[in-house]
């Protein structure tokens, strides 16, 4: 499915309304971490197609970093059913990043 570019405006059809989990990726374009993490998002999101894998620019988007109180990018937040059930902060490995989702 890929990586879905969400904002303010499509975050509740595409992340509290979505019919499955969503890992959020919060991130900024001159975070070096970030685009560290960006191709293993990529190929998490082309690989796992039960889970949808949104994008989040935190420069852009200011209101929904303030609203799930992300100071620090990379910034991973696992939705289930529209609610918070995991997060992670910092670089993460793609083994890591299963064991985030499958654990």
């Amino acid at each position: 499915m890929g990586v879905i570019e969400v904002n303010k405006s499509n975050f509740e059809k595409e992340v509290i309304n979505s019919g499955k989990k969503v890992l959020a990726d919060f991130n900024a374009d001159w975070c070096g971490p970030c685009k560290m993490l960006k191709p293993i998002i990529e190929e998490f999101a082309n690989n796992n197609t039960d889970i949808k894998v949104v994008s989040i620019n935190v420069d852009n988007e200011d209101e929904l970093s303030e609203k799930y109180n992300v100071s620090s990018i990379p910034c991973l937040v696992l939705f289930d059913k529209g609610k918070e059930i995991k997060r992670n902060v910092g670089l993460i490995s793609r083994d890591d990043l299963d064991n985030l989702i499958g654990g």
